[in-house]
Order: structure tokens, then C-alpha cells, then sequence
């Protein structure tokens, strides 16, 4: 027995389990195991814990549509930005008036004879300064904000812009080929595109094609009874629109490096087929 390091003659036969100190009952604290002075347990508390790193977590990818695109919180952006420019040209045209209008509608003469190649793309913009071309602007904008958001949430942005642009180009190509003299403006080529989209999309999903394919047979009936409707830009947007799709939803979904060589191996293909037929309707022109 010896006494208390803080007591003296208080024997104790108790010492702290990390100084050896003997302790009393009053000057010791119970340990996980035995007993420990109070310097000690002061001495310990007064030492900050160690600092323990987070534990390392593996980089997250970022998110991607269903068919490969980069998913984003706003699904409908560059729907919003193609309305825009839709709405902008218009504006633009109804300013300045018939000379504006006629120098950017698609015609395949004008294309063909001055290299006009521009007029494919512009005229998918541009709607009529007039009485009816407020009904044809409001017409489209509407479809486009019905099926865009839907093709563009499924394939994501630059995929769906894409898309949207060689839609309209095939519609120009198909009505260069088919009717050069025909003077067209409009983004309904570019809409029958998303509208071939959509019906690709729902079978690749398994959803009934219903529904879909009544809106595409109204406007199918509407186009070629309609004399006034270029039913060639339509079909050239459908078409384009409709192979575009296919490639974008069959291409392999792993790995993703392989998925994407082969939606850009197909929007390859599409863009040589428009560029072809344009090209070989300019030579015949006329001939």
C-alpha cells in the first residue's frame, strides 16, 4: 500500500493505468480499463482529437439521357432558343418586307444558277410577313413546343439540335430535287423531323405508337390535300428525322465512347445523304 499522489497518507493500493500514479478513491476516474489520475484525464482532454481524412470517394460522371446525351436540368433550352430564332426571323422579314423575305426563302433556281446554297437553312426560319404567316408561325412554334422538349429530354441538346437543323436541310434537298421553281419558307420540314423523332423514340421505348402515328397520318392527309402545303419539304424532314433517331437509339448503349462513334457515324451518313441529293439536284437542274 502506498499513499495518494494528491493525499498523502491516504493509502491506496489503485494506481492509473497510464502514469502509475497511486490514486484514492476520490482522485481517480474510471477508465475503459481500470483507473486513470486526474492530470491524466485532463491532460487528455486537452489534447485535440486526430484529424481523420474523408473518406475517398470515386469522381462521379455526369448524367446522361436515355440515348447518350449529357442529361441537364432544363430539358426544353434548345427548344426555347430555336423558338426564338423562329420568332426573330419573322420579326425581322415582317420589317423588311418582301425584299428581306425573298432573299432567304428556298428555291432551288436561285440555289442551282447563284450558289445561293444558304437559302436550305435560312427558309427553315423564316415565315411569311403576312395575314397567314402568323397563323403558319403560330402552327409551328406550337408543334415545335409540343414535340421538342420530348426529343430533346430523350437524346439531349447538341444531338436534338442536330437533328432539327438536318431535318430542315432535308426537306430543302428533297424540294430542290422534286419542284426547283417552288418558292417555300417554313420550319415544317424541320418539325415533321422531330415529329419521325417521336415515333421512333416511343417503338424504341415500347410504348403504343397509337396515339402518334393519328397525329402523323392527320398531317400526312393535310399535306398532300392541302395545294398550297410543299408536301417535299415535309416528307425530307420526315425522312431525315426519322433516320437520325434510328441511329441515335439502336447505337449500342455501353460503352458509352462506342455509342457515341456511332450516332456521330450516323449523323455522318445522314449529312452525306442530304448533301448528295442537293448536290445532284443543283447539276440537273435545268439540264
Amino acid at each position: 500500500m502506498t499513499d495518494c499522489y494528491r493525499h498523502p497518507g491516504r493509502e491506496t493500493g489503485v494506481r492509473c493505468t497510464r502514469c502509475e500514479r497511486p490514486v484514492c478513491p476520490e482522485c481517480r476516474v474510471d477508465a475503459a480499463v481500470g483507473f486513470q489520475c486526474l492530470e491524466c484525464v485532463h491532460g487528455a482532454a486537452a489534447v485535440p482529437p486526430p484529424r481523420v481524412a474523408p473518406p475517398r470517394t470515386a469522381p462521379q460522371r455526369p448524367g446522361r439521357t436515355d440515348y447518350g446525351g449529357p442529361a441537364r436540368a432544363d430539358g426544353a433550352l434548345v427548344t426555347r432558343w430555336l423558338i426564338g430564332a423562329n420568332l426573330v426571323v419573322w420579326l425581322l422579314a415582317f420589317a423588311g418586307g418582301d425584299g428581306f423575305f425573298y432573299r432567304l426563302v428556298m428555291q432551288g433556281d436561285a440555289v442551282a444558277a447563284s450558289g445561293q446554297w444558304y437559302r436550305m437553312i435560312t427558309s427553315v426560319f423564316l415565315h411569311e410577313p403576312s395575314g397567314f404567316g402568323i397563323l403558319h408561325i403560330a402552327m409551328n412554334m406550337w408543334s415545335l413546343w409540343i414535340l421538342g422538349p420530348y426529343v430533346e429530354s430523350a437524346v439531349g441538346r447538341l444531338r436534338y439540335l442536330v437533328l432539327y437543323l438536318l431535318s430542315g436541310l432535308g426537306g430543302s434537298a428533297l424540294l430542290m430535287l422534286v419542284n426547283p421553281v417552288l418558292v417555300v419558307a417554313g420550319a415544317s420540314g424541320a418539325i415533321f423531323g422531330l415529329l419521325g423523332a417521336v415515333v421512333i423514340i416511343h417503338r424504341h421505348r415500347g410504348f403504343s405508337l397509337g396515339p402518334i402515328l393519328a397525329v402523323l397520318v392527320v398531317n400526312l392527309v393535310a399535306t398532300f390535300s392541302l395545294g398550297f402545303i410543299a408536301w417535299q419539304a415535309h416528307i425530307g424532314g420526315l425522312v431525315v428525322g426519322a433516320l437520325l433517331a434510328a441511329g441515335f437509339v439502336h447505337a449500342p448503349a455501353t460503352p458509352a465512347k462506342r455509342r457515341d462513334t456511332v450516332q456521330a457515324a450516323a449523323v455522318a451518313l445522314v449529312a452525306a445523304l442530304v448533301a448528295g441529293v442537293s448536290l445532284y439536284a443543283a447539276v440537273h437542274i435545268g439540264a
